[in-house]
């Protein structure tokens, strides 16, 4: 009976059932469950199984660094008004509305990581959410357009509920690229989520649009219904350089 069953819930596509049913069975034989109490709980373990599948692979489909998370992000470096946001920012709630979230800063000071942190807390609330560099979703958003397979891919993009767009500042200064990552901006706005990350302030944007039209018209679509964070304060590289350099000297003059 038991391996007809086992095949019976392979062919539901039951992995939970079938790898626990018997252990469960057992459980609720001697602490005297009931049929439904039985059936409950294998279904609570399907659905928590089915759960974690999901979460695994939509993290590894996101393609965020695995390393930069909440856990890892030096959090006492933030200016306190971007701490009081994060709790806020990864539940999600921007993601529902479909607004963005927008972070500023010269290089090395935690734009990208604090972006990939609400990233991975997004995956864990079931968002499915993409991580990419910008300059190479706008190389494959041309290779598309070229290929006459644009809105394909828009298509596919728009399954994410959030694509974090890593370093939009160093999109290459071509017309055809900022064509491109307009259409983008245009396709998602008011319906999916951005998060932007950039070294350029926003009078500074016309070195990504080109003139001042498209410019204008793409600071309007990210800057509405948006969360604007500014990332101050010294280089994390630069600090972690100087203090392994302090060590090494240390080091030089514990030997001598």
């Amino acid at each position: 009976m038991s391996e007809k069953l086992t095949l019976l819930l392979k062919d539901l596509r039951l992995p939970g059932f079938r790898s626990s049913y018997q252990e469960v069975a057992d459980t609720a034989e001697q602490q005297g469950w009931s049929f439904v109490d039985y059936l409950t709980h294998l279904a609570e373990m399907e659905l928590e199984g089915r759960q974690h599948r999901r979460i695994q692979r939509n993290l590894r489909r996101s393609k965020l660094p695995r390393e930069k998370t909440l856990s890892t992000l030096e959090q006492d470096r933030l200016d306190s008004k971007v701490r009081r946001k994060i709790p806020t920012l990864c539940k999600g709630g921007f993601a529902d509305r479909a607004e963005n979230i927008l972070l500023f800063g010269l290089p090395g000071r935690g734009k990208t990581h604090l972006a990939c942190a609400i990233g991975h807390e997004l995956i864990q609330r079931d968002y499915r959410v993409l991580f990419t560099p910008t300059f190479r979703l706008v190389q494959q958003l041309l290779q598309a357009k070229q290929g006459l397979e644009l809105e394909d891919l828009l298509r596919k993009l728009d399954r994410f509920d959030v694509i974090i767009l890593d370093d939009i500042g160093y999109v290459q200064q071509e017309r055809a690229e900022m064509e491109v990552l307009f259409t983008l901006l245009a396709e998602r706005y008011e319906r999916k989520s951005m998060v932007i990350t950039s070294n350029l302030v926003f009078s500074k944007w016309d070195q990504i649009f080109k003139d001042a039209m498209t410019t204008a018209a793409a600071i309007d679509r990210v800057v509405h219904h948006s969360t604007i964070l500014e990332l101050t304060g010294s280089s994390y590289r630069t600090d972690a350089a100087q203090q392994r350099q302090t060590d090494t000297n240390e080091d030089s003059d514990h030997e001598e």
